[in-house]
Order: C-alpha cells, then sequence, then structure tokens
C-alpha cells in the first residue's frame, strides 16, 4: 500500500520524505524534546537520518510503524510529529499495510483485534496552539478506520503533564500509573498510561488549530 496522507481540516499528516531531515534534527535539539524522548545525547544529525530513513520511511514498508508529519494547509509549514509504533501487537491488519497478514481467524469479529502505541512531539512554534490534539485524533480516527484497530494505547513519564494534557483532550481515557515502566537515560522510570478504543472515539469536531 502507498503511504497515506489524513486530510484534518486545517492540517495534514503527511509521509515523511527525505527533506525533512534539517527540521527533525532542529526540533530535537529543543530541550522540552529531550527532556522526555529517549533519543541519544549529544543528538547529531545521523541520528534525525537515522529516524526518517528507518524508523518513518522504512519501517513503514516492514509494517512496523506509521509516522507522519502534521504539516499546515495554507502554506505547508511543518508542526509536528504523530506516529504508531505497530509490531508490538498481535492482529494487525498487515494486508492494509501493504503486506502479508498475520495468521489469524477470519471474519469481521476479528477486525478489532490490532492495537497500536502512540507517540507525538510538536514544533516549539506550533505549541499550545490545539495541533497537537488534532493531530492525534485525526491519526486515531483513520487508524481505527483503515488499520482497524481494536486499542491504541498512550505511554508517557509521569510529570509530562504536556503530553496527558493533549492525550485526555484527544479523547485518551487516563488508566493507570505503571511503577518503572519506562526506562529514560538508563533508569526506570513511572509512566502514566491510557488508551482510547473505537467506541470512544470522539465525535465532535477536532480541537480548532490557532495561527
Amino acid at each position: 500500500m502507498e503511504q497515506e496522507t489524513i486530510s484534518a481540516g486545517e492540517i495534514i499528516l503527511r509521509p515523511f520524505a527525505e527533506e525533512d531531515i534539517p527540521w527533525v534534527y532542529a526540533v530535537s535539539l529543543d530541550p522540552a524534546v529531550q527532556r522526555y524522548l529517549e533519543i541519544p545525547l549529544p543528538y547529531r544529525v545521523e541520528h534525525a537520518e537515522h529516524f526518517v530513513r528507518e524508523m518513518a520511511i522504512a519501517a513503514w514498508g516492514r509494517r512496523e510503524r506509521v509516522e507522519f508529519v502534521v504539516e499546515q494547509v495554507r502554506d505547508g509549514t511543518r508542526l509536528g510529529r504523530v506516529g504508531l509504533g505497530l509490531d508490538e501487537f498481535v492482529g494487525i491488519d498487515h494486508d492494509r499495510l501493504g503486506g502479508p497478514g498475520l495468521d489469524r481467524p477470519g471474519g469481521p469479529d476479528h477486525d478489532l483485534l490490532g492495537g497500536a502505541r502512540i507517540g507525538y512531539w510538536m514544533d516549539p512554534a506550533a505549541r499550545g496552539r490545539g495541533v497537537a490534539t488534532a493531530a492525534v485524533r485525526a491519526l486515531c480516527g483513520w487508524a481505527f478506520g483503515a488499520l482497524r484497530l481494536g486499542l491504541i494505547e498512550w505511554r508517557a513519564e509521569v510529570g509530562n503533564v504536556a503530553s496527558r494534557r493533549v492525550a485526555e483532550k484527544a479523547g485518551f481515557r487516563f488508566e493507570a500509573v505503571l511503577r518503572r515502566r519506562l526506562v529514560h537515560r538508563g533508569q526506570r522510570v513511572d509512566a502514566w498510561i491510557g488508551s482510547m478504543v473505537p467506541e470512544e472515539m470522539p465525535t465532535r469536531p477536532g480541537s480548532s488549530v490557532q495561527s
């Protein structure tokens, strides 16, 4: 399957391209990004190259991840990144992603066995404008429909208030604190966990994106 572009009003979610490498590098130098994301430090251009080429572009072909650049429709400004990790869950509709499907029982009752884990970050210039919430809602709506997922999970280190605020505004239900569930900078840290299932997908319009 060709990589897809998702339209969401004032923004689109489009596949990554080589031309995004300098932007990924610049955003990854932001202290707020480095505080909570498990990225290499010091962060170098080759790390951005690996993310775009292997984790974004090639991983779609391997049916491990779907990664998107959040872009402003009116002028093409890059606003952020949203993605889903698919490789940790069984039951993904791999035929929909362009490759052999997993062996699983047939029939519509089994369409919703797949799950994924969401991740996102925003360009500093795009924060506080509703972009992340709108992008997360758009990605989840697409994934529940196109990939027929039955669950999307969100996790963040305890204290990452901005990520939790986006998740809850987008419709994720907070579930628990998981003790020492994440590894960050060589240490185990507690994690917040939440989830969304198709029937809980918000029906109200997504947050408007402020200019």
